[in-house]
């Protein structure tokens, strides 16, 4: 995909886009359909269309430790949060640049969906 045409690329890429968290390397925002009281996710700013594909452990410790991070600020890391990659159109991924969404502030029922 052109990363032109890729709307977190796009985001990441815009200083005035309003984040939680923006480094080097990632960046943080709210979802805009939220599925939780707490719902953000960490975008690598590098384009990486799917988790299968990312091969940078480094980068994808980089995507765990913000996201703790910022669960942290947004006060759902002591009673607990979810971690999900979409992996593929079957896993549930509509958009095709990686990104983890972390969901929190209310009990999470199994199976997720």
């Amino acid at each position: 995909m052109d990363t032109a045409h890729c709307i977190f690329c796009r985001l990441s890429a815009d200083p005035n886009f309003k984040t939680l968290f923006r480094d080097e390397d990632v960046v943080a925002f709210a979802d805009l359909n939220p599925q939780a009281p707490v719902h953000f996710l960490v975008v690598p700013r590098r384009h990486v269309e799917t988790i299968a594909e990312l091969g940078d452990d480094h980068l994808l410790g980089l995507i765990f430790a913000t996201a703790h991070s910022v669960a942290r600020e947004q006060g759902i890391a002591e009673s607990g949060y979810r971690l999900v990659f979409n992996q593929g159109s079957n896993g549930g991924q509509t958009v095709y640049h990686v990104h983890l969404h972390v969901l929190g502030g209310r009990q999470m029922t199994w199976p997720p969906g």
